[in-house]
């Protein structure tokens, strides 16, 4: 019998792609420290692709299926986005840990709150943006790393799940056999292939590639410019126009020619150098599936004018203007991060004091 503080939640983060006994072991932790434990599931509405194969529903259902009835009446799993802002990222997580402790019973916010975790590499760092609430460092269990095991349900299905067994709870092996047999597997173990294939090529590169890109958002009026990427990684995925910087062009020169390129935008450059609003750099090195790449963010807005002409080439299947009060709908339908390009020249989702 559990004899906790009743207004004390435990709150474990993380991506759980796929869940596994480490993040089980955190869970056990949190179990052990309070009476509700808040688990939160980041990148929680990206885009299925190689990396993030996993729906947030079905990696709730992994955790579900890994613990007794008991314990799970204990768990409360919440989704959070991803955003580029650190301080919006926190206030959401905090949103989702109060919605969801006045979901399970009581309105007003638990008194304490313990975070558990472990610290692994540079992406625990937001273990410390909690100040107010208490770290709970556990003890590392040795399973490979999530990404390893990504490769190896892609890569060799058939085995796979056998492999898997002694470092996946059983609960959430069942998930990942029905995830197998659905509809989403074969094209992303298929792109999954051509990453490798990509990741291949590289491997007598001197030091580990870093990738430049360029990206462009385009505004007129209440649209904006999207493209249906014709290609994987991605394929099907809406995306802002964009691609690899060249040898011998600066980075507006780029984005300038990527948006000919894919969508013949009927603008001369004299007039989108002119609608250039602001630039900035979106680097963070999880940001996209090919691996380390850092982008240069190219933001036109084109004003009230009629919507430009368009017609989609090379790597983009189709080329639209798209009222800016869908996108939000189509959030996991995007690309790598794009989605969160768009809100961050837009605005679509609250700003941290609205949440």
């Amino acid at each position: 019998m559990h004899t906790h503080n009743v207004s004390h939640a435990a709150v474990v983060i993380g991506r759980f792609q796929p869940f596994h006994d480490g993040h089980r072991s955190l869970l056990q932790w949190a179990l052990a420290a309070a009476p509700r434990v808040v688990v939160v599931i980041g990148s929680a509405f990206q885009a299925r692709s190689p990396k993030h194969p996993f729906t947030w529903q079905e990696r709730a259902e992994m955790v579900r299926l890994s613990f007794p009835e008991a314990e799970r009446r204990r768990l409360h799993c919440v989704p959070v986005r991803d955003f580029f802002d650190d301080a919006r990222w926190v206030a959401a997580v905090r949103h989702a840990v109060a919605g969801a402790w006045a979901g399970a019973g009581p309105a007003a916010p638990p008194e304490t709150v313990t975070l558990v975790g472990h610290a692994r590499d540079a992406t625990r760092d937001y273990l410390e943006a909690f100040p107010d609430w208490t770290l709970q460092r556990a003890d590392n269990v040795q399973v490979r790393r999530a990404s390893l095991m990504r490769d190896a349900l892609f890569a060799a299905p058939e085995t796979a799940f056998g492999d898997l067994a002694g470092e996946i709870p059983p609960g959430a092996i069942d998930v990942l056999r029905a995830w197998r047999n659905g509809p989403a597997f074969e094209a992303l173990a298929e792109e999954a292939g051509l990453l490798r294939e990509y990741e291949a090529s590289w491997a007598s590169a001197p030091y580990p590639p870093v990738l430049v890109t360029v990206d462009c958002v385009v505004k007129c009026g209440n649209h904006v410019l999207l493209i249906r990427r014709g290609q994987a990684p991605g394929k099907g995925l809406f995306a802002v126009p964009g691609g690899f910087l060249e040898q011998r062009e600066t980075t507006q020169q780029a984005a300038l020619r990527e948006l000919e390129e894919e969508t013949h935008l009927d603008l001369p450059p004299a007039t989108l150098r002119a609608c250039l609003k602001a630039t900035d750099v979106f680097d963070r090195p999880d940001r996209s599936a090919r691996g380390r790449t850092i982008t240069h963010g190219f933001f036109f807005d084109l004003g009230e004018r009629e919507l430009p002409a368009l017609r989609a080439d090379d790597d983009a299947a189709a080329a639209e203007w798209t009222p800016v009060a869908a996108l939000q709908a189509r959030e996991d339908r995007f690309l790598d991060d794009h989605f969160q390009m768009l809100d961050h020249y837009l605005g679509l989702l609250p700003a941290p004091s609205a949440l």
